[in-house]
């Protein structure tokens, strides 16, 4: 993989982790056009390195929160922070089950079926033209909700359901407050990454020999800088509900992929 090839998967994933338009999806459809010569396929090595990234563009954007949440732990009482804390776990629970129990079978999805994905995107601009649509409250996520907004965070593991449209768009058809809704979705998925990451290291799966170490760089700071970028851009727009540019542009690509499916 060279340089060139780094920087633009690293653009796609950070911009793809937030933006609600699915990177898997999006992924898949590139192969398909350009060929699966193309595109350089990503290693698993890669693949960690561009989710680590994401990871931590999280982390810088929601800095005071982790810290707040953290600092409020550590007062081992039962305060606001431990309870979001619950919640985020519980949001976990759907997505590690159907990861631990069904990777491979997920994985036989990614296969280059286009019109699966031309379908989920669909799906994905209805979530999002519905949720543009719901009134704005005040309502926080309760422990129920985290549940719901977990499903449809491990639902998301289809190509071309976006995760970060999913999950966010759940939330505020539960009735909980936009920017609420999309800084749960951002921070929920955080300890998810690193349990992947943890995972793939402890299996034994990833080797460093034969990488190129600039390539690999390179594309950890295209990731980083453009997911920081989409994360709080994300922010802006669910509270000022601009979600239905995603909905409308989800949908084209949808038919789209949905054509291609059937005539190539």
């Amino acid at each position: 993989m060279d340089v060139i090839d780094a920087i633009i998967l690293g653009i796609i994933q950070g911009l793809t982790e937030f933006l609600p338009v699915s990177s898997s999806g999006h992924l898949e459809l590139g192969k398909a056009i350009l060929g699966d010569n193309s595109l350089p396929q990503e290693s698993l090595l890669f693949t960690v390195v561009l989710h680590f990234a994401t990871a931590l563009s999280t982390m810088v954007v929601f800095r005071k929160d982790i810290f707040d949440i953290i600092k409020g732990i550590f007062k081992f009482e039962w305060n606001e922070e431990l309870k979001f804390s619950i919640k985020i776990l519980i949001s976990m629970i759907p997505a590690a089950l159907i990861g631990y129990f069904f990777e491979e079978q997920l994985g036989m999805l990614f296969n280059g079926n286009i019109l699966l994905v031309g379908f989920m995107l669909i799906v994905t601009a209805l979530l999002l033209y519905l949720a543009d649509k719901a009134k704005n409250t005040g309502k926080p996520v309760s422990n129920t909700n985290a549940f719901v907004i977990g499903v449809s965070q491990a639902i998301a593991m289809l190509p071309g359901i976006s995760r970060s449209g999913a999950t966010i768009s759940t939330s505020v058809l539960l009735g909980n407050d936009k920017s609420k809704a999309a800084r749960f979705s951002f921070l929920m998925v955080v300890p998810l990454i690193f349990g992947k990451i943890a995972k793939d290291i402890l299996s034994g799966e990833l080797s460093f020999e034969g990488h190129n170490a600039p390539a690999l760089g390179i594309g950890f700071l295209a990731a980083f800088i453009s997911g920081i970028l989409a994360c709080t851009w994300m922010i802006k727009l669910v509270k000022n509900s601009k979600l239905i540019y995603f909905a409308i542009y989800c949908f084209v690509v949808g038919l789209i992929a949905i054509v291609l499916g059937y005539y190539y």
